[in-house]
């Protein structure tokens, strides 16, 4: 069975190998019961110009720190749930949906005096047209007081808390000093922290092991405007010590919804942050809610089980693209998620097929990038040159080296992986938007083909040294160089699989 610690690429089977490590993770947060209400609209009212909804279908499902906690129930996570609810319907039928999804919710306080928070969307076609929020103004002292009481046996023995702390009260006066307390650093040991907040600077002296602000939070928490569009990303990598210095936590993953992610982490030796970015895949999303607290479960999850840091943030935007195609509330389950990543299983276009994609894209004005490579055993610096030759333009084409070509160039023990699995594993990553395999010599055949505005190349050469630039810029198009990928470093990882006898799959 494969080490997850060792993992640097998505795979199929990545998420049943999670579901089985089946980590004990500790939710604590604001509780909120979403309700979309969908209709028709035929006519508009007397009264105002306003639209009639004529209500046909009524959906209720877990919101705020209960999302987070059903979805990390649904990729196989032992789940223990702390909040506060009212007595009335609303928290009755939240704890409901949550106990038949298998959360432990022993630890929730039902309130008489309480209002359980219930946000209501309206919606018609599609759209969304009108939302109401029926929430607690303040939370009663008592139902605080006993949840705090509750906190130490919720997270005995837990490998990983989420902290969801969206501003309701839930995480506040006892809690607060609760957690302060139990999850110092000097006591919580090996136990993972993970801090979904709307301040994530609340929560600083905590030094949680992560932090997961939107862009708006991240905002708010450097007291700086963010710019839009493509310029907020570079924006935010622009501020990364301040960030990480602001959160107190040894990494950051900011959300960027459309945009994808950027995680910042402290380097321990050097004080340097190091970044790493993802890439959605979005579709229209009028009535999507919630693939935050997705990313926030399936984040936590991968780090809980042991997966590194930038393949458990791959997986993570993989669990939210799942549920952002998909109206309402929703959750990302083990399946769902291994079947959204085996759709990219047989993803590699033949040439014809990724000219036809590539013109599509040049109509659309997009910029095209092209590189090449084998991508045998994916490590860390091969994610990393990806996603820099991702940032050279909008769409990237990644074109592999055939099997025959691999053993021409690397001996007859290579490749170890066959070139519909490299295909595969490469296509599941979020800055890839296209994959091929090429069996000629060089690439410059299929640089002429697709004419790409960019060719992107890592390793420790010039372009004059290349004999794809010619062909390059006869198309029109530069020769960049990126980071070095040196071949070392798989041979390295191959080292250490064939002497521990480790398979890199189950």
């Amino acid at each position: 069975m494969a080490r997850l610690s060792n993992q640097e690429g998505l795979a199929d089977w990545l998420p049943g190998r999670l579901a089985e490590e089946r980590p004990v993770v500790t939710v604590i947060g604001d509780s909120i019961l979403d309700g979309w209400w969908d209709g028709i609209i035929e006519r508009f009212c007397r009264e105002a110009p306003a639209p009639v909804v004529q209500v046909q279908r009524r959906d209720f499902a877990p919101g705020g720190a209960a999302n987070t906690a059903m979805n990390l129930a649904a990729m196989g996570a032992d789940v223990r749930f702390v909040s506060v609810v009212g007595e009335d319907s609303a928290g009755l039928q939240l704890l409901e949906r949550l106990e038949d999804a298998g959360v432990d919710v022993s630890h929730v306080v039902s309130h008489p005096g309480m209002v359980t928070t219930t946000k209501y969307r309206v919606s018609s076609a599609g759209q969304v047209m009108l939302r109401l929020d029926d929430a607690a103004t303040e939370l009663p002292a008592e139902g605080l007081e006993v949840m705090a009481a509750l906190v130490p046996e919720a997270i005995e023995d837990a490998a990983a808390v989420v902290l969801c702390d969206y501003g309701a009260g839930a995480l506040g006066g006892p809690v607060r000093s609760a957690l302060l307390d139990l999850l110092a650093p000097a006591k919580r040991q090996d136990r993972l922290v993970v801090v979904d907040a709307h301040d994530p600077g609340g929560w600083s002296q905590l030094k949680p092991d992560l932090a997961t602000p939107n862009a708006q939070e991240a905002s708010r928490l450097l007291g700086i405007e963010f710019p839009g569009g493509g310029a907020r990303c570079p924006f935010v990598e622009a501020h990364a010590e301040q960030l990480v210095r602001a959160s107190g936590a040894s990494a950051v993953v900011v959300t960027l919804d459309r945009e994808g992610t950027l995680t910042l982490k402290s380097g321990t030796d050097t004080g340097e942050v190091a970044t790493h970015r993802t890439w959605a895949r979005p579709q229209a999303e009028k009535q999507a809610s919630g693939a935050g607290d997705t990313f926030v479960a399936a984040l936590t999850l991968a780090r809980a089980a042991g997966l590194p840091l930038t393949t458990s943030v791959d997986l993570a935007q993989a669990a939210a693209d799942v549920v952002v195609h998909r109206p309402g509330t929703s959750v990302c389950t083990t399946e769902e998620l291994a079947r959204h990543l085996s759709g990219f299983a047989d993803t590699a276009l033949t040439a014809a097929e990724l000219a036809r994609q590539v013109e599509e894209h040049r109509r659309e004005g997009r910029r095209i990038v092209l590189t090449n490579g084998c991508f045998d055993v994916l490590h860390r610096g091969h994610t990393r040159y990806l996603n820099q030759a991702k940032q050279m333009g909008d769409v990237l084409v990644v074109a592999l080296n055939s099997d025959s070509s691999v053993r021409l160039l690397k001996g007859p023990d290579r490749p170890v992986n066959h070139e519909a699995d490299r295909a595969a594993v490469i296509a599941a990553l979020s800055c890839v938007d296209h994959v091929t395999v090429f069996d000629t010599p060089t690439p410059i055949p299929l640089i002429e083909l697709l004419r790409p505005d960019v060719y992107a190349k890592g390793g420790d050469y010039t372009p004059e040294m290349l004999a794809e630039t010619v062909a390059v810029e006869r198309c029109g198009g530069i020769v960049t160089i990126l980071d070095y990928v040196p071949e070392h470093s798989t041979t390295a990882v191959l080292e250490r699989i064939r002497s521990t006898g480790e398979n890199p799959q189950p």
